[in-house]
């Protein structure tokens, strides 16, 4: 069980039977009275935001996650599909699920998904991703000013900043974390 004193930004616990994880966090004392603890909560599975306020000496049971090492296998009408690497068993996950991560996913990729029973409510990728840039503008003479950059879609249809001298068809590699390019990949 954890205890009010437990309570920090990013802290996992159950609320009316769903994971929920603190989003922000604030501690207040008041002159008088028992200590109040203010958190902005993040339903884990539908992703509704709500504030809630704590009183201390209050107890939460934590959140029943785990992760599993999952392979990404394909995306069909239903979702995105990951495989377990050891019992097989395949688990899919709804793009809303994914969020804007969905574009770094690559076939055979390994990633971390976060489980609530057996249902995947999450996903931690590799930091890094290649990609190759299917649509750039192309480089025009003069183009050479520092911090100079230009709209790419990579072939995964997103849409990130790269420096001027990306052409189409060049393997860029991502951050994952941030959505920014990094560096071009020599092949």
């Amino acid at each position: 069980m954890l205890s009010t004193s437990d309570l920090r930004k990013g802290t996992k616990l159950m609320i009316d039977g769903e994971p929920h994880v603190i989003a922000q966090f604030d501690f207040s004392k008041p002159g008088k009275g028992q200590a109040l603890y203010k958190c902005k909560l993040r339903n884990m599975i539908t992703g509704a935001l709500f504030d809630r306020t704590y009183r201390s000496g209050e107890s939460f049971e934590p959140a029943a996650l785990h992760e599993s090492d999952m392979q990404y296998l394909y995306q069909d009408e239903s979702g995105y599909v990951f495989m377990d690497q050891k019992s097989y068993e395949q688990t899919t996950l709804e793009a809303d699920a994914l969020g804007e991560q969905k574009y770094f996913l690559v076939d055979n990729m390994e990633v971390k998904i976060l489980m609530f029973g057996e249902r995947g409510i999450g996903i931690t990728l590799p930091n890094f991703v290649n990609l190759r840039v299917s649509q750039s503008d192309p480089w025009v003479k003069g183009d050479t000013a520092a911090g100079n950059n230009k709209p790419a879609t990579v072939e995964s249809g997103y849409t990130l900043q790269v420096p001027s001298f990306v052409e189409q068809g060049s393997l860029i590699q991502i951050d994952t974390r941030t959505g920014e390019y990094v560096t071009r990949v020599k092949e």
